[in-house]
């Protein structure tokens, strides 16, 4: 780059910082003003530690929503669990959730009427329980070690789509990815009844959980933190009783969530160098509500 007393720049003609019109000084050339206009850092996020920690909550509960859904399924597999009983015990945490959902909306406007969602819980009960039998043999043909493959691999893309920043509603991506692994789960459970438990399981896990934890982080936000734990306190157990080692990766894993991935952001931070001056891109700012209106 140039300077103010380079050769080829006449000092009775002031250089401008313009591209419409030619000017007898080299395409490189800058004045002394170029590097006064540096900035640095200006628009970097310094974090806290513990705000941090409490936002990877939602990712750390999110892991454990699938080792709770999982131990269900292994335990129904191996005959643990009646479904009638896990059925119960969801329709009661239905009707708990959704009353505090309510309690916790308060005057806020409702989109749909109560009707309009006893209609759908209806409709997706009595297609789910028509289907059970049709569900059931999907994947007869398929062998079970590649329905595992399938299943842990869905499982897996439903944690890395999951909208983390907005859970309510959850994700089109990783819900669907969320039910196709739990229908291929699913078929093979003994019978048909099992098949309607398991989705009514996934449906409550993988979809409703997420809207009633995003009212919870909202409306009341003491409450968040101690609902995360429980449910990474039920994940871990649930896993502890069929497989101590899992449960112990998943402690860890957890832990290096929660504890360890903030600590190592908020150290990070210290070494942005994030530099702005007068080579950064025009950015172009009109008044486009006329054409919102």
């Amino acid at each position: 780059m140039g300077a103010d007393s380079g050769p080829g720049a006449p000092a009775a003609v002031p250089w401008r910082k313009v591209l419409y019109e030619r000017q007898p000084f080299p395409d490189n050339y800058v004045d002394r003003r170029f590097l006064e206009e540096l900035r640095r850092n200006i628009r970097v996020r310094q974090y806290r530690y513990w705000a941090v920690v409490r936002e990877t909550g939602l990712i750390a509960q999110q892991v454990s929503c699938v080792a709770v859904f999982l131990t269900l399924w292994s335990c129904m597999e191996q005959g643990d669990l009646v479904p009638s009983t896990v059925l119960w015990v969801c329709l009661g945490c239905a009707l708990l959730g959704y009353g505090l959902y309510e309690i916790l909306g308060g005057a806020c406007v409702r989109e749909r009427t109560r009707l309009a969602d006893l209609q759908s819980a209806t409709i997706f009960l009595a297609f789910t329980f028509g289907f059970s039998p049709v569900l059931k043999t999907l994947t007869e043909s398929v062998s079970t070690d590649t329905v595992y493959a399938m299943s842990a691999m869905m499982l897996l893309a439903h944690l890395v789509s999951f909208p983390y920043a907005q859970p309510s509603p959850p994700g089109s991506l990783s819900l669907n990815a969320a039910l196709f692994a739990s229908v291929c789960l699913a078929s093979r459970l003994p019978g048909a009844l099992h098949t309607f438990t398991m989705l009514s399981c996934a449906l409550l896990v993988f979809a409703l959980w997420p809207c009633l934890l995003h009212r919870m982080r909202e409306k009341a936000e003491w409450s968040f933190p101690w609902a995360a734990v429980l449910v990474c306190l039920a994940g871990v157990g649930g896993l502890g009783s069929l497989w101590p080692e899992g449960a112990l990766l998943l402690s860890l894993a957890l832990l290096t969530l929660t504890l360890l991935c903030p600590l190592l952001l908020v150290h990070l931070q210290r070494h942005k160098d994030n530099i702005h001056g007068p080579w950064d891109e025009a950015e172009i700012r009109e008044d486009l509500s006329r054409f919102l209106n």
